[in-house]
């Protein structure tokens, strides 16, 4: 089982849009001394829409290099094709797990999607989470789906469930949770997953507060329910304000380099946030301890 608190990790840039390799090595190593329990490279706050084959290679190197955490390599492409070379790639590379999405530009239906991941888990060896992230894709992946796939591929192990539905949570943890990870993905359900069952987190507030999303996990583990409840409601403001408000990418990449994370700005069409989120941004930072 995948446990604990991942951290989607964004990719630092410089001032002109190319991968900040120091800084990603930095990055690394904050979040080791955070105690996250692995990382999630090349999810939704990776930017990995952004990056080239090559460029998403180079990155997986680094974070391999710098690490022995789990590392869980996002390789989500529109092609079951393209997907599959990406997964063996990255899997021949040495990461320790795959996160794939559905394909997000032509919505597949429940046959294809069932097809789609059958023929990625049919072609690596590698064991693969499923990333249920409508937001960005537009698909809710019916958890009738999964099941069969669960039922069909044995390296299907995980799921990261991103729809910000408790509801469908308990559901996935009521159907699936003795056979596979069932991840919380939006950092408002980290304590109430935990408590009908989820085995942990993949957030993506964890880049900006990585210390007080294990200590969330570390005090549930430790039945100190009250100190998780207020920790969750701390971790609930900041999602608030650096996820739902604004573009999450702008706004976390804004936030960590306030905290003196030297991880630059988004790749365009991303731009930089006015002055005002900015400030709320400042002032949300200085609520929760951070600033």
């Amino acid at each position: 089982m995948i446990e604990g608190i991942y951290v989607p990790h964004v990719t630092p840039f410089d001032d002109n849009e190319n991968i900040n390799e120091e800084a990603l090595r930095e990055l690394i190593h904050y979040f080791e001394n955070a105690r996250v329990s692995g990382f999630v490279t090349l999810g939704s706050n990776g930017e990995f829409p952004y990056l080239n084959f090559e460029e998403k290679m180079r990155v997986l190197k680094i974070v391999c290099e710098e690490t022995n955490l789990p590392v869980i390599a996002g390789v989500t492409e529109n092609s079951t094709r393209e997907t599959v070379k990406l997964a063996k790639e990255a899997w021949n590379l040495g990461v320790d797990a795959l996160l794939i999405a559905p394909p997000y530009y032509f919505k597949p239906n429940e046959k294809e999607l069932f097809a789609h991941y059958s023929a990625i888990a049919q072609s690596v060896e590698a064991p693969i989470l499923i990333y249920n992230v409508p937001k960005f894709t537009g698909i809710n992946i019916p958890i009738q789906v999964i099941e069969h796939l669960v039922e069909e591929y044995s390296n299907i192990i995980g799921i990261k469930d991103s729809s910000g539905s408790i509801g469908r949570i308990g559901e996935l943890i009521r159907r699936l949770g003795e056979d596979m990870s069932i991840l919380a993905g939006t950092a408002d359900l980290i304590y109430p997953a935990l408590a009908l069952g989820a085995h942990g987190a993949v957030i993506a507030v964890a880049n900006v507060a990585p210390r007080l999303c294990v200590e969330l996990y570390t005090a549930f583990l430790e039945k100190k329910y009250e100190r998780a409840k207020r920790l969750q409601l701390m971790i609930n403001y900041l999602n608030e304000i650096l996820v739902k408000r604004y573009n999450q990418i702008s706004a976390i990449k804004e936030a960590m380099n306030m905290l003196g994370l030297n991880v630059g700005y988004p790749r365009m069409p991303s731009l930089l946030l006015d002055e005002q989120a900015v400030q709320e941004i400042e002032f949300a930072l200085a609520e929760v301890g951070l600033l």
